[in-house]
């Protein structure tokens, strides 16, 4: 069973100086790319019990870390 993480644990989102953190948005990316890797790797039936498809699966695989739904932000 492949497991996938949606935390970023530890990671603080807003810097006192900008109000941004570069070290938030680089886990961020991070766990982005982690998630689609183990994504791709699913077996057809672990697809089939998400309900997602090979070709969904290989075409969010492909999408660049920066992209990715408001709801995936930690």
């Amino acid at each position: 069973m492949t497991m996938i993480s949606t935390t970023c644990p530890g990671v603080t989102t807003k810097s006192a100086s900008t109000g941004f953190s570069v070290i938030a948005s680089l886990s961020r990316f991070h766990a982005v790319w982690t998630q689609r890797k183990a994504l791709k790797s699913l077996d057809s039936a672990a697809l089939q019990d998400i309900g997602v498809t090979r070709a969904q699966a290989q075409a969010e695989a492909k999408r660049p870390v920066w992209d990715a739904p408001e709801s995936w932000h930690c």
